[in-house]
């Protein structure tokens, strides 16, 4: 699909990470008429992760390092968004950034959040929306549910090396979604910013499943019994801390994986991304298929 708006210059930060690769792969996609400018803290890694895309700028961007924001905002119109995951200090790492983009007059932004962050005070997400609300910025927030990848990142090892999924999640059930679809919608988007600015919108796919219905079904794709675990918060944390994984990372496991258990809201499933992009959402038997290699034994 082709669009026909007035060229922007679009600045994809975390581009060579998972959402921010499908953000690039979407305005591709869509024939995207806007100039796109590919920012990440190592700009080597980023270019090798984008290798596949013509066309794209790269520009050096580190949230710790504010010497970075100036040539990095240089001539830009609007910003994708996406918070590292290691960086969870609103005023120290975020409040310069956007100060950056209002001082040359950059006021178009489209944040990667999460889905519930109205109801997660404490959430880096809710702090960022509220600083970009407080700011002025013209926005559009996305709230994804539970991504699809988070079984070839965050659950890979256990299933890898011990054919299960380890994650203190009891019987609750996720709505899943692909990046891809998260990516897609966030591009259409970024297309046409004027159609969508000032609004929120929560990404979801087609399915709410639990890790043990989701066991079930990586056993079918995989050809090889997968079984699902649920342990105990030390058995978790002593498990993960072994394999070297930093405190912080750890309590953001349990926190999006244990302390939803005792939540009484429930989300449940939109109809955002074929509303925005037209398709329908990716399932997850679809995404274990593509995604077969990655869960090869070590």
């Amino acid at each position: 699909m082709a669009y026909f708006y007035c060229m922007k210059n679009l600045l994809i930060t975390g581009a060579g990470g998972n959402i921010g690769y499908e953000v690039i792969r979407g305005l591709h996609e869509t024939g995207s008429p806007h100039r796109i400018i590919a920012a990440g803290h190592h700009i080597g890694r980023t270019r090798e992760a984008l290798t596949g895309f013509l066309s794209l700028e790269f520009r050096a961007l580190d949230f710790a390092d504010p010497g970075t924001f100036k040539a990095a905002l240089k001539e830009i119109d609007t910003v994708f968004l996406l918070r590292p995951p290691q960086l969870a200090e609103v005023s120290r790492y975020f409040e310069p950034f956007i100060d950056a983009m209002l001082e040359r007059e950059i006021k178009e932004i489209v944040f990667l959040s999460v889905q519930g962050v109205e109801k997660q005070k404490r959430i880096p997400h809710h702090k960022i929306e509220k600083l970009i609300l407080d700011k002025g910025l013209d926005h559009a927030f996305l709230r994804p549910s539970y991504f699809m990848q988070n079984m070839t990142t965050t659950l890979i090892h256990e299933i890898r090396t011990a054919s299960k999924i380890f994650i203190p999640a009891g019987t609750l059930k996720f709505t899943w979604v692909d990046a891809r679809d998260i990516g897609l919608a966030g591009a259409h988007i970024l297309n046409d910013f004027g159609k969508y600015r000032n609004r929120a919108y929560e990404i979801t796919g087609t399915e709410e499943k639990d890790f043990e219905e989701v066991a079930v079904l990586l056993s079918q794709v995989t050809g090889r019994r997968i079984s699902y675990e649920s342990p105990n918060l030390i058995k978790f944390f002593r498990a993960k801390r072994k394999l070297g994984i930093p405190n912080k990372l750890v309590s953001v496991m349990i926190m999006l994986h244990f302390l939803p258990r005792f939540s009484k809201k429930t989300h449940g499933i939109t109809d955002v991304v074929k509303s925005i992009t037209g398709k329908t959402p990716g399932t997850l038997k679809a995404f274990m298929e593509r995604e077969k290699n990655q869960f090869k034994p070590m």
